[in-house]
């Protein structure tokens, strides 16, 4: 709780406004509260506002403090459709047609952060990936100079001696399924530049693979090695300070006893706290073992690459889950132009 519980603090000095499209699912009922509670700033749910009540009157959770809007009745909702029928990305999908895709919570809650009327967006206890995406980055778009959209998962454990105390970013978890030479690198630069913003520390990069500096020639091993390269061609273009190194294997990369053996002349083995996976396969089903097995609070998926700042939870989300995750998101709208310099300059469409 050390890395959440900082969270917190630095939030209450600056509250944010974080909108939750499911409304009314009850885990994110406790989640909004305890936002409120917490002094973190205003919780937005979208819904039927009597389905809301009646879902937190059956979990005893009072209301006070907490937002609640229906899109149907939304004084903003005529100013959203005409906003969403002069998308370039939508073109063609007017009137009634627009009226139906704004009124969904998910696109909604985009269109909320997109006109700056919350600082942030946190949904998918109830969703597939796609369905949070796809509104994201259909209203959001991609933040200026950046060409690749991924995410993160934030897991802490209670071994100090892993990660930065116990802190460790794990990406890409839930967006590119499998991610080329350049996308390996922006994921690698972009979980850096959010690991320095969190941690205030300078992150060590780790590019994971079956081997440690292997002299074989292997194709997967040469995209690993490449995208070490771009990565730090790319930190050192905007400014990033930060070490980046591969191919390592998982416990070269986290564990300094096995690092002497396997590869002592490096920045980052034995002292990664920023794990880089080859493809989503891998990072999925790493990072879900690492909070499973080691039981760790996982803060995630943290969405990488946006105009906004946004996060897709999973669906096994519990309440202090998809609490931490909305801090997260809250906090990075303190600095977002730190992280995307330009970014939420301009609205969609224009």
């Amino acid at each position: 709780m050390r890395f959440i519980a900082g969270i917190y603090e630095k939030l209450q000095r600056h509250p944010k406004r974080i909108v939750f499209p499911e409304g009314f699912e009850p885990r994110v009922i406790q989640a909004a509260r305890q936002f409120y509670s917490l002094r973190l700033g205003v919780p937005i749910l979208l819904g039927d506002r009597t389905r809301i009540k009646e879902s937190a009157a059956q979990l005893n959770v009072p209301l006070q403090g907490v937002r609640i809007i229906n899109p149907v009745e939304s004084e903003e909702l005529d100013t959203f459709i005409k906003r969403y029928e002069l998308l370039k990305r939508v073109k063609g999908v007017v009137g009634t047609d627009a009226m139906e895709v704004v009124t969904k919570p998910n696109f909604f809650g985009a269109m909320m952060l997109a006109m700056h009327q919350v600082d942030g967006m946190v949904s998918g206890t109830n969703e597939i990936t796609t369905s949070v995406l796809r509104p994201l980055f259909q209203i959001v778009r991609v933040a200026p100079l950046t060409t690749t959209v991924s995410s993160c998962m934030i897991l802490e454990l209670e071994n100090e001696r892993i990660g930065e105390r116990g802190v460790i970013f794990m990406a890409d978890c839930g967006v590119v399924p499998e991610p080329n030479l350049e996308q390996l690198a922006d994921i690698a630069v972009g979980t850096a530049r959010l690991a320095r913003h969190l941690l205030g520390v300078r992150p060590r990069v780790a590019f994971l693979s079956f081997s440690t500096k292997n002299q074989a020639e292997n194709p997967l091993i040469g995209r690993i090695r490449a995208a070490v390269a771009l990565a730090e061609k790319k930190a050192r273009e905007k400014g990033l300070e930060a070490d980046f190194d591969g191919e390592l294997q998982a416990d070269t990369a986290l564990v300094p006893e096995i690092a002497a053996e396997k590869y002592r002349d490096s920045k980052v083995a034995g002292k990664a706290n920023v794990l880089i996976f080859p493809d989503l396969n891998s990072g999925n089903i790493g990072s879900r073992l690492v909070q499973h097995l080691a039981h760790a609070n996982a803060y995630g998926h943290i969405l990488l690459g946006l105009d906004r700042p946004a996060a897709d939870v999973s669906r096994g989300a519990n309440a202090h889950d998809i609490l931490g995750v909305a801090a997260v998101v809250a906090l990075q709208a303190i600095d977002y132009k730190l992280l995307y310099p330009g970014a939420g300059e301009l609205l969609p469409g224009e």
